[in-house]
């Protein structure tokens, strides 16, 4: 894709108020979480006091229920959480841009077949699957993204094969053929230059399911115990009775709004690059 196209995109990206607020929201989350380590008063898994002290003095947001602090607890965790969340979700848009691809590229008995695990990974109930994978392969750090990545692949290789049936009749893609370039090469070097933008906007939305995900199961008791994410914040809240006290105030309430902030941050981000991409979707 040339520079003049790209330069028209950010141009209309920066006209954008949601995308503005996005960027602000998710930038603002990455600086926290790359100075986790300077700013965080102590270290997420040192005792500093007596159990479940009230926000105050010292403690931001208090301590948990072993008293360590729980604020430097939240600032480690936007790493674990954000981490998992993008790497899960670059993993889900390789995969599903690879499989979309040669799906649509090739077309007949091979799109056929890939479609029909497409729909049926689709179609399989959603809950109870993410909670049995997770169950059997383990808590860890990269099993979490093995499971997310598996469970999200499908929705942005369906999207993909849309756009890849539109650019192989390309007079391009038609031209690279006739000349006899082999399928890789048409696929990889005419072919996904075109794909490359609805799948970035297919990776910020994958995101910020992947987000959503590892807190779920991390609040399952299906996360990685070594790690402290925003997922077993919650889960460690839980397991302790914050919610019959009033622990839940700095226990459980911040963390849900983190996520909540960053889930928000790449939605709104998200959809603005999906206006970008499909000129259906902007104002006059």
């Amino acid at each position: 894709m040339d520079k003049g196209k790209w330069l028209q995109y950010w141009t209309i990206f920066q006209s954008s108020r949601l995308g503005a607020i996005g960027s602000i929201i998710l930038l603002l989350f990455v600086i926290v979480a790359l100075a986790a380590p300077f700013l965080a008063p102590f270290d997420p898994d040192e005792r500093v006091d007596a159990p479940f002290l009230p926000p105050g003095g010292d403690y931001v947001l208090g301590t948990n229920d072993v008293g360590q602090d729980i604020f430097s607890e939240l600032l480690y965790g936007t790493r674990i959480s954000l981490t998992i969340g993008i790497l899960a979700a670059l993993f889900s848009i390789l995969l599903g841009s690879l499989v979309g691809i040669v799906a649509g590229y090739f077309g007949g008995k091979i799109d056929s077949a890939l479609m029909r695990l497409v729909d049926l990974v689709l179609v399989v109930p959603f809950l109870p699957l993410m909670i049995l994978l997770a169950a059997f392969i383990g808590p860890s750090f990269w099993n979490l993204i093995f499971v997310i990545t598996v469970l999200t692949w499908a929705s942005p290789a369906r999207v993909v094969r849309s756009q890849v049936l539109t650019i192989k009749m390309k007079g391009f893609v038609e031209a690279a053929r006739s000349i006899g370039s082999s399928a890789p090469t048409v696929m990889f070097r005419h072919i996904l230059p075109g794909v490359v933008p609805i799948a970035l906007s297919q990776f910020i939305m994958a995101a910020s399911n992947a987000i959503l995900l590892e807190a779920s199961l991390s609040f399952l008791g299906l996360g990685d115990p070594l790690n402290k994410s925003w997922g077993t914040t919650l889960y460690y809240a839980q397991a302790r009775s914050a919610f019959l006290t009033d622990a839940w105030l700095w226990w459980i309430l911040p963390p849900g709004v983190l996520i909540t902030a960053l889930v928000i941050g790449f939605a709104f981000a998200g959809y603005s690059l999906e206006q970008i991409f499909n000129p259906r979707l902007r104002k006059g």
